[in-house]
């Protein structure tokens, strides 16, 4: 997959790549965006910020990172949208540096949904700062890989109490009756969740947040999994227990997600002063 990728606007060098492909400290976001906005942006920028003040010291502040990812889909009707946070003062033998990170944004098509139903296994794995969508994905990777050698699609997380978390590259809901139930444990807080959430009333249904026990999901009338690219997907099996699913309830699920409007990346405004950096 070919991708266009910008450091702070710039196009990147080879030593901007060669930090990236070395040292994985830094945190991400992606989505999809269509002419200029994107599902659930103000989650993205939230997110973006927290990390950066967490993990450097430093935020850029919102109108900077909508400027650089503005900067980053001019001139295009629909892509895939990474932006990442690092910096080149921070390395294996000096991690002290404190201040605001570099910004990487890469552009590419957008990927399709990761599958239109998934059979899943339960494995016992945490990640490492769970609440932190950060650029160690080792475990996530291995996870996956043992599930697919297991003979399943993907990898379902499950904590030292055993309690269900999320899965490898996203989040996971169950159904009971007209109720949507999201785990409690330690993870990441998925920006499709939440929008799915905020969006269930609209769709006449309610939803709750508890711990579940891996023990408990067979108690359950379904279950789906969901991220940026993929808004609701069924999950058929885990490990030995099967969800019948029902498709009309989960086409709302969909729908609580799909009235949530896009938010444009720029204001009207902002835009005679992008057009003059380079749209």
């Amino acid at each position: 997959m070919s991708a266009t990728i910008l450091i702070d606007g710039l196009p990147a060098t080879p030593d901007d790549l060669a930090h990236q492909a070395l040292v994985n400290y830094g945190a991400y976001t992606s989505f999809r965006v269509e002419d200029g906005a994107a599902r659930g942006l103000d989650l993205h920028l939230a997110r973006l910020d927290r990390a950066a003040v967490e993990l450097f010291g430093e935020s850029l502040g919102e109108a900077e990172f909508r400027r650089l990812m503005a900067l980053a889909v001019a001139g295009r009707d629909a892509c895939w949208l990474r932006v990442s946070l690092y910096s080149p003062d921070i390395g294996h033998r000096g991690p002290a540096f404190v201040g605001r990170p570099k910004v990487m944004t890469s552009v590419s098509p957008a990927p399709p949904p990761l599958a239109n139903r998934v059979r899943i296994t339960a494995m016992p794995y945490a990640r490492e700062a769970p609440h932190l969508k950060h650029l160690a994905t080792f475990g996530l990777i291995r996870a996956r890989r043992a599930a697919r050698a297991a003979g399943f699609d993907d990898a379902l997380f499950v904590d030292g109490e055993g309690r269900v978390s999320e899965g490898t590259l996203w989040n996971v809901g169950f159904v009971q009756g007209d109720r949507i139930i999201w785990p409690q444990a330690p993870m990441l807080a998925g920006v499709t969740q939440a929008l799915i959430a905020r969006g269930l009333p609209q769709v006449g249904l309610t939803s709750e947040t508890r711990p579940i026990r891996l023990d408990e999901v067979g108690a359950f009338d379904g279950a789906f999994l969901c991220n940026s690219a993929t808004p609701v997907c069924p999950i058929t099996v885990i490990d030995d227990v099967a969800f019948a699913n029902d498709p009309a309830l989960l086409a709302k699920v969909e729908a609580a997600w799909s009235v949530q409007a896009a938010q444009p990346i720029l204001d009207h405004d902002d835009d005679e002063g992008v057009s003059r950096l380079g749209r």
